[in-house]
């Protein structure tokens, strides 16, 4: 798995994403949580345009993320390798901390910090919350996401297979946390006592600000119940996504989105939500 995972063609991630994609796209066909009205391909095209513009950012910041992790391995810098840990003690601590920092918190602060909120906020004016929405995220999110990754490898000391294989695991539980599939109940609650489950991250897309404001981890939900940002939802159909101040039809597409975080007027008008 370290070999192969160090070495891994891009096209084969690329392929295992499209393939986690599609599968919970045609799973939502049969199975949906929310029947919405507007048109699901126009819906996915609008998202997929930010998976392009994430990708590019990525490519361009990959040396960088690279070059951390060899530093931190030639140097046994890091708080794994200070620690001494055996390897498969530094590996299930590693995809622990990389959640944890490289997700969970970078979240939580991009929903505290006003600025950085009117980045991320494009993510949450999806109304239509499916499998796609995971894509949806303002190219300068993706920076802040990446800066986050940086900082969790060079603090804790992670090898780059353990990196490439986290961040195939982040993007394939995204897209399941994402989707728009209606699991039993037993079974959705089951799950996230483990890890992010539809139910449980379609609390964090509500317009009512005390659940928005919730439910932040991406693959481990342990983050939540620690920090005691978790919300449950008994009923997650009455949830009503999106943001109050966006709800004008025009920001569901591209230019306006992109747009988004230099809108003055939305931007002085804004109150986060208070009531669904």
């Amino acid at each position: 798995m370290e070999a192969f995972f160090e070495n891994i063609p891009p096209t084969y991630r690329s392929a295992l994403l499209v393939a986690g994609l599609l599968l919970l796209w045609i799973i939502e066909g049969f199975i949906p949580r929310f029947r919405f009205s507007n048109n699901r391909f126009r819906h996915a095209g609008t998202n997929i345009f930010f998976t392009v513009t994430t990708a590019i950012i990525n490519v361009g910041f990959a040396f960088l993320v690279v070059k951390a992790s060899e530093w931190t391995g030639q140097a046994r810098f890091g708080l794994l390798y200070w620690l001494g840990a055996p390897a498969w003690l530094h590996f299930i601590l590693a995809l622990l901390m990389l959640d944890f920092l490289g997700a969970y918190l970078i979240h939580l602060v991009q929903h505290k910090v006003e600025w950085m909120w009117h980045f991320h906020k494009i993510h949450h004016i999806d109304t239509n919350i499916d499998v796609t929405t995971a894509l949806r995220h303002h190219p300068v999110e993706s920076v802040f996401r990446i800066g986050a990754l940086i900082v969790a490898i060079v603090s804790m000391g992670i090898p780059i297979w353990m990196v490439m294989l986290y961040q195939s695991l982040s993007a394939l539980m995204s897209q399941f946390n994402h989707a728009n599939i209606k699991l039993p109940g037993w079974l959705d609650k089951g799950l996230s006592w483990i890890i992010v489950s539809p139910d449980m991250h379609k609390v964090h897309h509500s317009r009512y600000q005390p659940e928005t404001d919730s439910n932040y981890a991406n693959i481990f939900s342990i983050w939540d119940r620690i920090c005691g940002t978790f919300v449950t939802v008994t009923d997650t159909t009455r949830i009503r996504y999106g943001l109050d101040e966006y709800q004008d039809a025009r920001y569901q597409d591209i230019g306006p989105l992109l747009k988004v975080p230099w809108d003055k007027t939305n931007v002085l008008m804004e109150q986060r939500p208070v009531n669904s």
